[in-house]
Formats: structure tokens, C-alpha cells, sequence
């Protein structure tokens, strides 16, 4: 078992390339790794390919850990392979959808239509949630359902079938990317007040544009623009 002393020297010694203390970390992390995947399970993905992508959570975590944060590593782990997974699953994952669901998803998009021939813009989510008479989250995860679902091993046909999706799978994180991973505060984020949570959701879990969110909650892209940094700096002072 690794102190937390070693641990830190390791995650340093890795992000400067080292590929021995990569490995020795993820080794020694294997089981932390499968107690965080054990919640998916029954989630309709093989337990393989739930560990694989639970190791690049781990990747990305080793190399956008800073002992800045004031957390141990291995807090800071749980909740980027625990994103990692649900990444997966909302944009690649071979979920099943329920006929329920995609009955739901061709009723939206009929109502979306009909109402933006009326209104000449696109309806909210939650004028689609009143709408259907139900929560803005089943919403989403019934328009998120006609996604098409990408195996983590599919062959890339660009090269010749060589190399699968998971081998181009960038563990780097661009400097702002993922936040709410690499804060590692999924407490904080519920602690917020409705509108604020409500930004970073869409923003960081469901990919959404600012001016999308602003369309969302009637303020103009620079309310938004600037209710996200302002939201960001109060998540990052409390873990100073």
C-alpha cells in the first residue's frame, strides 16, 4: 500500500512522463478503481470495459491533480472516474433505452416542431418539461436517447482498423475542462442555489453553449458568461 507521501511523489514522477509510476499508480489504485465502477453495473455495460474507462477517469486524474486542491488523491480520483463513466454513458455508451424513453424523445421532437412553427423559437427544457408533465432531467435524458451509441473498441476507419476509439482517448484536460471533476466537490455543487447549479449543470454535464443556457433561463450569453466565473471562483476559494 502507498502512503500518501509516496503517492504524491508517484503522481509527480507521472506527470513528468513517467510511465513506470503511472503504472505502479494504477495498480496499486486497482481496487479503488472497482469500488467506484461497482455502482454501474447494471447499467448494460460488460464490467471490462466499465474498469477500462474507470482507468482513464484515473489517467486524467494523475494528470490534472494538483496538491494545490487540499485533498487527497485518492478523494480527487472518485469523483473523475465516477465522471469518466457517466461521460461514457451519456455520449458512447451502449446504454439501453427504454421504449418509453424513445416514445417520449419522438413526442419532443413532434412538440418542438409544432411549437417553434407557432412561436418561431425553439421551446425550453422546462417548457417542454410543463409541457409533458414531467421533470426537466427525463427531458434531457430522453433527448440524449437518440444519441448513437460508439463501442470504447470500435476500429477507427481513418486507420485501417489498427487502432480502436479507447487508443485515442486523450488523457490530457484542457486547463478549464471537466471542472467540476477536478474540483472534486460533488457536496458543493448540490449546496447551490438553484439557478447556479442549474448553470453548471448544463454547462458541464450536458455540454451546453453559454448562449444555449441563456436561451434556457432568458438572460442574455454575458449574464451567463458571467454568473459561470463567478460560480467557479466561489467553488475554487472554498477549497483554498
Amino acid at each position: 500500500m502507498l502512503n500518501a507521501e509516496l503517492t504524491l511523489e508517484l503522481v509527480a514522477k507521472a506527470q513528468s512522463g513517467d510511465q513506470k509510476a503511472k503504472s505502479l499508480l494504477v495498480e496499486e489504485n486497482s481496487p479503488l478503481i472497482k469500488s467506484v465502477i461497482k455502482r454501474f453495473k447494471d447499467k448494460g455495460i460488460e464490467y471490462d470495459d466499465l474498469y477500462q474507462i474507470g482507468c482513464i477517469g484515473f489517467l486524467k486524474a494523475i494528470n490534472n491533480f494538483d496538491s494545490k486542491f487540499n485533498v487527497k488523491f485518492s478523494t480527487y480520483v472518485v469523483p473523475m472516474v465516477i465522471g469518466e463513466v457517466k461521460r461514457f454513458m451519456r455520449d458512447d455508451g451502449a446504454m439501453k433505452v427504454s421504449r418509453a424513453l424513445k416514445s417520449l424523445n419522438l413526442q419532443i421532437n413532434k412538440f418542438i416542431d409544432e411549437f417553434s412553427g407557432i412561436h418561431q423559437v425553439k421551446p425550453t427544457i422546462e417548457e417542454i418539461a410543463k409541457h409533458f408533465c414531467v421533470d426537466e432531467q427525463e427531458v434531457i435524458l430522453a433527448m440524449d436517447s437518440a444519441k448513437m451509441p460508439v463501442s470504447l473498441y470500435a476500429p477507427l476507419e481513418e486507420e485501417g482498423g489498427t487502432l480502436s476509439v479507447i487508443d485515442r482517448v486523450d488523457t490530457q484536460e484542457a486547463p478549464n475542462s471537466n471542472i467540476l471533476e477536478n474540483l472534486a466537490l460533488k457536496e458543493m455543487i448540490k449546496h447551490l442555489d438553484e439557478r447556479d447549479r442549474k448553470i453548471i449543470m448544463l454547462r458541464y454535464y450536458f455540454d451546453k453553449t453559454q448562449s444555449e443556457i441563456a436561451e434556457e433561463l432568458k438572460i442574455s450569453q454575458v449574464q451567463v458568461s458571467r454568473l459561470e466565473n463567478k460560480i467557479l471562483e466561489n467553488l475554487r476559494a472554498k477549497l483554498s
